[in-house]
């Protein structure tokens, strides 16, 4: 691209129409859809929900979080949580132990039953984001992060900060 284009191009940008920002929204829902399509079909088969997947993936992300660390990333409640964690625990998905520091602290691990499906579950999400990365280019995929990032409020961001160069 023509390097005099690029202010002209980020600056039109700035002034989106109503329309073209119910297209964005639109197409979010869809993609939304479609990124959680496979996931829910294997999750359903089990019994389980998108808040067992998301338990499941930030227990994967950080091994031995605590329950209120997950409730925080989560954004739920604690009835909520618990119900999940029950189930995943009663399941053989999860462990539970009592902190080391603090006997009050309840830690998290996936066990190798919880880590298997984690892993079905996310290897169906990464099939499906590297596929569209790749249709997409280099530069859509640095645009679509940079988005998706300036979308989160602070506490969000600062979440996801200390998790995004997690190694896996």
């Amino acid at each position: 691209m023509a390097e005099g284009l690029q202010p002209q191009m980020g600056q039109s940008l700035l002034f989106l129409t109503d329309e073209q920002l119910r297209k964005g929204i639109e197409a979010m829902f869809f993609a939304y859809r479609g990124f959680t399509a496979d996931p829910d079909r294997i999750l359903a088969e089990q019994g389980y929900g998108r808040a067992h997947h998301r338990a499941l993936h930030f227990i994967h992300r950080s091994p031995g979080t605590t329950v209120n660390n997950l409730l925080s990333i989560l954004g739920v409640t604690k009835q909520s949580l618990n119900r999940v964690l029950r189930a995943l625990i009663e399941d053989d998905l999860v462990t539970s132990t009592v902190g080391k520091q603090d006997k009050r602290e309840r830690l998290l691990h996936l066990t190798p039953k919880g880590a298997a499906l984690e892993r079905e579950l996310s290897n169906a999400q990464r099939d499906r984001m590297r596929s569209a990365y790749r249709a997409a280019g280099p530069a859509a995929v640095a645009g679509f992060r940079q988005v998706l990032e300036a979308m989160m409020d602070d506490e969000t961001r600062r979440q996801y900060e200390a998790m995004k160069d997690k190694p896996e």
